[in-house]
């Protein structure tokens, strides 16, 4: 039995949902002339970094759209605010995080090992799903969903020495061979470079709208198994990460699962809306016996690695306990 599941306190900034990817199963992407397209400028975000520092969060989560620039309007929207790409953006937004008191975790879809290099001093981890290395319905029409092209950004991570979130996401009409296969894919880019701090195991939930509304998400049982198999595949210094507000971690704690993710007190799940955070208190009601233990958006492992800029050395030291946990 695990002493304890962790899980990191957030604040969720969807920068923009201008996308070049038509997922089956998305609710996030907009056209830049449909309601609720979303363009946000430094003035939009610094108000909601601010509000995540007073709130106690530790990690600021930016996302985008993958290749966001790709998009006219948006890349347009860009140059008048002055910056020649979305990764220059996403630099300045870092920075902004940074002084503000926040460490930033940016997951911007795939990226090349040029991007990432430039990313890297001002980000203290990232993440790109790698969802499955199956070939599925829901990838149609989406360009950066090819297996190949995301595993390549997850090498590049690696050879960049990037602290680094992975996952899959289950019932996408993937086969479990499939599901194995991309969680073998993982644990075989780890072996090799060490750099992924979690795997996510996220069950597929139907969005009405969208191609896949009137498919299932998968049964608790079926979550069961695959987290069981995740275990026994992935490496024992990854962890494992399961969605409370998706599904109750609980059982899926019993079967592997060790860490619940970013829970953001001040802003939605930006890809999820539908789905509230828990509270931190009920948090700990949901796993009952098993003990909560808030962590940075940087496992203790990769600081004891020294895996961070000089420009992150401060923020992190000045919020973690003599075991790279989040200090109380």
């Amino acid at each position: 039995m695990i002493d304890f599941v962790t899980f990191s306190r957030n604040v969720f900034v969807p920068v923009t949902n201008a996308c070049r990817n038509r997922c089956g199963y998305c609710t996030f992407r907009r056209e830049p002339d449909e309601p609720g397209s979303c363009f946000m400028s430094p003035e939009d975000v610094i108000p909601i970094l601010k509000e995540g520092k007073k709130a106690g969060c530790t990690e600021v989560l930016f996302t985008f759209g993958e290749y966001a620039d790709e998009v006219p309007e948006y890349k347009k929207w860009l140059e008048e605010l002055g910056f020649s790409s979305n990764v220059e953006y996403v630099i300045h937004l870092c920075k902004m995080a940074i002084n503000i008191g926040l460490l930033p975790h940016t997951n911007a879809g795939v990226l090349n090992y040029t991007e990432l290099e430039a990313l890297k001093p001002w980000n203290v981890s990232m993440g790109l799903m790698l969802e499955t290395t199956g070939n599925v319905a829901a990838h149609l029409n989406c360009p950066g969903k090819h297996p190949d092209v995301r595993t390549k950004t997850i090498k590049y991570a690696g050879e960049l020495q990037i602290p680094f979130t992975t996952g899959i996401l289950v019932g996408i009409g993937e086969t479990l061979d499939d599901r194995i296969d991309s969680l073998q894919c993982i644990s075989n880019l780890h072996n090799k470079y060490g750099h992924i701090q979690e795997v996510i195991i996220q069950n597929f939930v139907p969005k009405p709208g969208t191609f896949m509304e009137n498919n299932s998400s998968p049964s608790i049982e079926d979550m069961m198994q695959i987290v069981s198999i995740a275990r026994e595949i992935l490496p024992a210094d990854v962890a494992i990460q399961v969605a409370p507000n998706l599904i109750d971690p609980y059982i899926l704690v019993k079967y592997g699962a060790t860490d619940l993710g970013g829970i953001s007190p001040t802003t939605i799940d930006w890809i999820n809306p539908e789905t509230e955070w828990p509270s931190v208190e009920k948090l700990q009601e949901m796993l009952k016996d098993i003990s909560l233990r808030e962590r940075l958006p940087i496992y203790p492992a990769y600081i004891k690695k020294g895996w961070y800029s000089r420009n992150l050395k401060s923020l992190i030291k000045s919020m973690i306990d003599n075991e790279g946990y989040r200090r109380l």
